[in-house]
Order: C-alpha cells, then structure tokens, then sequence
C-alpha cells in the first residue's frame, strides 16, 4: 500500500521544497541550495523529468550534479553564499534598527549558517577542470 502513495508523496515534498528553495532566493534566512538538492532528492524517487530538470538548471545544475556525485560544494560557491548571507543579513538588521532582540536573532541564525556552510566538505574540481 505505502508503495502506491509514495511517489506522489515524494512529488508533493520535491514541489514544496522546490518553492521553498525559491522564497530562499530572496530571503535571507532561507538558504536555497540545501532546499533544491532536498527538491533534486525528492524527485530522484517521484520525477525522472522534474529531477533532470533541476540537474539541468543553468544556475544550479552544476552544483546539484556535483552534490549527487560527491557530496561537496566548490569554494567559489561558498564564497558566493557567504557574500550573500552577509549581504541580506546585513541588509535585515539595519531595516530592524530599534529592535535589538530580532537583529540579534538575524546574527545568531547568520553566524549559524555560516558556520554549517563552511562544514560541508569542498570539492577537488577547480574550475579549468570544470571547464573540460
């Protein structure tokens, strides 16, 4: 029974992870790659297409391929993410100026993601190889 409901189960948490994933573009407490390779995962077992889609992605497909083949990020994606989390964190605070208990929030959950983004291990592709 439960192998008649998982696929579409799997579709459904893909298609919400997939619009969480896209809020994350633009808001800064949602990261957006963790979301998309959880999409890319969900629709591995429910969406063949929808799957290849989002491997095939110009802005993400690169680094959706490589975390499905090695479980790693390049640096430069890193650097990229860091910049951005600073940015719209930065950006966040000062709009909340007089309200110090959610500034420090918006630190505490910044230096959070910070520290779980510079865990995940790098990969040993540089780019001239990516380029090949």
């Amino acid at each position: 029974m439960f192998h008649i409901i998982k696929r579409p189960l799997y579709l459904i948490l893909g298609s919400v992870l997939f619009l969480v994933g896209l809020l994350g573009v633009v808001l800064p407490i949602l990261p957006t790659t963790p979301f998309m390779i959880l999409a890319a995962a969900c629709f591995a077992k429910s969406s063949p297409r929808f799957h290849q889609a989002l491997l095939n992605n110009r802005w993400i497909g690169d680094d959706l391929q490589r975390w499905e083949k090695q479980q790693t990020i390049l640096r430069s994606t890193k650097k990229r993410a860091t910049w951005m989390i600073v940015v719209m964190f930065s950006l966040s605070i000062s709009i909340l100026s007089g309200h110090p208990w959610l500034q420090s929030m918006l630190l505490g959950l910044a230096f959070v993601l910070l520290f779980f983004l510079w865990r995940v291990p790098e990969s040993v592709i540089n780019s001239l190889e990516k380029s090949h």
